[in-house]
């Protein structure tokens, strides 16, 4: 059973342009995220009563670019700063090196911590200690449903299979962390094992520290 939230479009929506939500109250706090924790975020946002949030959410196809995170994410806070009381920005550190952060201190709002969000949904600390993990290849429910945009074809898989070897070869096991409960996504996250060669683990995370970091601006 799909539990994702009816207000939240498509993923190839988010992939491609995002979210932009407005709460039904008067909002005073803006969270800038990703496109692809927007349901996640939704779905705590309703559980939560938390109706004075707006959602502006980037594409989720910037994860293939990273480099471009900051100056987006830097534009949003730019445009929007004098419309709202406070900003959190749910993007751990993506692929940028630090410079999304430096950003954010520069302008004076808060993010989430972490290096990526499969740190932050299994909890930063407790991802740490996965020092065997090394060789492992991880997918959150929007990447198992997002695998063949944001893997498969940019990679070049659909058409030339034989550089599964090169690109996977070191790895050795995936780890699925489900934020939901959903058996059709864990057979497909399996599925998504067996077709890259890869021993295969399901870790039930929920929603992590995404859940408690909003908590607290709330």
């Amino acid at each position: 059973m799909d539990q994702r939230p009816a207000l939240v479009p498509a993923d190839e929506v988010l992939r491609e342009q995002g979210l932009d939500l407005a709460a039904p109250e008067p909002a005073r706090l803006l969270l800038i995220g990703c496109g692809a924790l927007a349901h996640e975020v939704v779905a705590l946002i309703a559980a939560n009563g938390w109706h004075h949030m707006d959602l502006k959410c980037l594409p989720a196809k910037l994860h293939l670019r990273p480099e471009l995170i900051t100056d987006a994410v830097a534009g949003l806070v730019d445009k929007h700063r004098q419309d709202y009381e406070r900003i959190f920005v749910l993007y751990a550190d993506c692929g940028t090196g630090g410079l999304l952060a430096a950003k954010c201190a520069e302008l004076g709002v808060e993010m989430l911590q972490g290096p990526h969000c499969y740190s932050f949904y299994e909890g930063n600390a407790a991802f740490a200690e996965h020092d065997d993990e090394v060789t492992a290849f991880y997918l959150t429910d929007f990447l198992a449903r997002q695998f063949d945009a944001f893997v498969w074809k940019p990679m070049g898989l659909d058409r030339h299979p034989e550089l599964l070897e090169m690109y996977f070869g070191n790895y050795t096991k995936l780890v699925y962390q489900a934020q939901v409960r959903d058996a059709q996504q864990e057979a497909r996250a399996a599925e998504i094992a067996a077709r890259l060669g890869l021993e295969y683990e399901y870790r039930f995370t929920g929603y992590g520290e995404l859940a408690t970091s909003l908590a607290r601006q709330a």
